[in-house]
């Protein structure tokens, strides 16, 4: 057990952990070490994608594809080496001609997503974390019911965890509507809980192989405000158009084939894509399997070639040590950085551990804007006015190493500039965070935060 843990484990206190468990209850650290502490879904993931195993537990980088479509020279050095960065850990080519629409809220993206699912002719494949029973998914039930009854190959999944926010879950009511549904990797325990492992957190849509939707939005009814829900939820998501909506179908497929055994192929699903604007976009995958990592890197590596300016929004802010060196480094370096994060969070574990950490940053000169309520679980990062990164990745333990992500990382400076101002007017609301305003905090609710910010790699 020793040997297979210091082989494959890449984090030290992992390793430092599951050892000392292992030497100290020999029967009991082992059985609770194969029982958890083996990463099955790598293996698994990495047999599927006909990938060789490496014998570690670490990341294989490959370099970056040959791009048939480079960046223009305008954008510069940074931005072409951070390009050949995420091409390298995603091992995806880089694709021209995309569309990329903002949706703000439930208000905005579901009407989007319900018209794309009554329109499609061919397919439909929808993932989500949350799927509650309410208004909106009766929506949803119903657009998908009804492209069932036109013909349309549809597969729907859902997180298994995430699917018992609510109850009854929202599988009986597919199954009524003859929409074939599969839940991801149930978990042992009977419970729904925010701090379970392993969770498909992936929020996306892919209608006839053509127009893809991804962000940060669940399927439920706090996320419409216009619903006046009694705890509303801010949230962005995005319309995508042209040939990086393959990329997000692969990830789809991938994901239930993972699930069900089925695969998803031909035209039906992977349709010829045409050039649907002048975004250069790429997905980028993440979780802890084959793509463990992929979205800390690109966020490290993007972190390291600002020269200009760094506009993180996160619902969820407890990055690891290099992450937060990686951002006092960039201030450091006179890049401007903002951190927009809610003054009021959903889960009070996270948020004191979070104000735990935020001296580090706010000591080395980035700013933490602090968003008053609705709660916003909007997703967002912004550097240097060019380049952007949209899904439903958090700065947190979760999104960066134990729950399945997805993202898009986009060029182009348009897009960047709709972005910002989306941010600016986030902004504007938003109360500037200063260390006297840490400092002033009583030694009580000190304590309290310090010691939840001990939970940080669980939380």
């Amino acid at each position: 057990m020793s040997a297979h843990i210091v082989l494959t484990k890449t984090d030290v206190r992992s390793a430092i952990g599951w050892a000392g468990l292992v030497w100290l209850t020999p029967f009991l650290g082992t059985a609770l070490y194969i029982s958890f502490g083996v990463n099955r879904i790598r293996r698994r993931a990495g047999r599927l994608r006909g990938r060789p195993r490496t014998g570690t537990g670490r990341k294989s980088i490959a370099p970056a594809p040959e791009d048939s479509t480079p960046l223009p020279e305008r954008y510069g050095a940074p931005v072409h080496s951070l390009a050949r960065l995420v091409g390298g850990v995603t091992r995806a080519p880089l694709t021209a001609g995309n569309a990329v629409e903002i949706l703000p809220d439930g208000d905005a993206a579901y009407p989007a997503m319900l018209e794309a699912i009554d329109g499609a002719r061919h397919s439909v494949a929808l993932a989500t974390y949350i799927f509650d029973r309410g208004r909106a998914a009766d929506g949803f039930l119903d657009a998908l019911g009804r492209a069932r009854q036109r013909g349309v190959a549809v597969r729907v999944l859902v997180d298994a965890v995430g699917a018992r926010y609510s109850r009854p879950s929202i599988f009986r009511a597919l199954a009524h509507h003859d929409v074939p549904a599969a839940r991801f990797l149930p978990p042992l325990l009977p419970l729904a809980h925010p701090y379970v492992n392993l969770r498909n957190h992936r929020k996306l849509l892919v209608v006839d192989g053509r127009v893809g939707f991804c962000g940060g939005l669940n399927i439920r009814d706090a996320c419409v405000l216009a619903y006046h829900p009694k705890e509303p939820t801010r949230d962005l998501h995005f319309r995508v158009r042209g040939p990086v909506v393959a990329q997000m179908m692969q990830a789809l497929a991938f994901d239930w084939r993972f699930t069900t055994g089925e695969r998803l192929a031909g035209h039906t699903w992977f349709p010829e894509l045409e050039a649907a604007g002048d975004i250069h976009a790429r997905g980028v995958p993440d979780g802890p399997d084959e793509d463990f990592e992929s979205f800390l890197m690109t966020l490290l590596g993007a972190l390291s070639q600002a020269t200009r300016s760094v506009r993180v929004v996160t619902p969820y802010f407890l990055p690891d040590a290099p992450l937060i060196d990686a951002l006092r480094v960039a201030a450091l370096r006179g890049v401007s950085v903002d951190i927009l994060l809610p003054a009021r969070g959903n889960l009070r574990l996270v948020q004191w551990a979070a104000t735990a950490q935020l001296g580090q940053v706010v000591g080395a000169g980035c700013r933490v804007h602090l968003t008053p309520p609705p709660f916003d679980h909007s997703k967002l990062l912004v550097v240097d006015g060019v380049w952007s990164l949209i899904g439903s990745g958090n700065w947190d333990p979760r999104s960066l190493r134990l729950n399945f992500e997805y993202l898009l990382e986009c060029y182009s400076p348009e897009l960047a500039g709709r972005l910002e101002r989306v941010v600016d007017a986030k902004q504007r609301g938003a109360h500037l965070l200063t260390p006297a305003h840490l400092d002033r905090r009583p030694l009580p609710v000190k304590l309290r935060d310090g010691v939840a910010w001990l939970a940080q790699p669980y939380l």
